[in-house]
């Protein structure tokens, strides 16, 4: 599917920041919920940002580890959303994970629940 298009991730310092974007061509039209979410070798699957399809700032949700660090957004026109992260951290190295997933303003028939094949986030100390 050419839905659902990670890039942006790579190596960085501890305190280094980085800005995911994912390509939903399929998904934002369709205005699914957008979601990143991570995991990390040996460890579940992790919460980290969402937000719903025309959704204003405090309708973003953020997992506890990150809040106050990363920040999502959407850009419609471009059918994209980001993820950027500052401060970054040792433990938020993972592979990170864009999804849509069925939300309040999604169509009938919409594109939703998918999820793309991540892009690698790696930060050092």
């Amino acid at each position: 599917q050419a839905d659902l298009k990670e890039s942006g991730g790579g190596s960085v310092q501890t305190g280094g920041s980085l800005k995911l974007s994912c390509l939903a061509s399929e998904s934002i039209p369709s205005r699914c919920t957008m979601a990143w979410y991570r995991q990390a070798p040996g460890k579940e699957r992790e919460f980290v940002a969402s937000i719903p399809f025309d959704a204003e700032t405090p309708h973003t949700n953020y997992g506890d580890s990150v809040k106050g660090r990363f920040t999502i957004s959407q850009d419609d026109a471009e059918n994209t959303v980001y993820l950027e992260m500052n401060d970054l951290k040792t433990e938020d190295t993972a592979v990170y994970y864009c999804a849509s997933e069925w939300g309040p303003f999604s169509l009938r028939g919409g594109k939703c629940g998918r999820r793309g094949q991540g892009t690698q986030v790696t930060v050092s100390s």
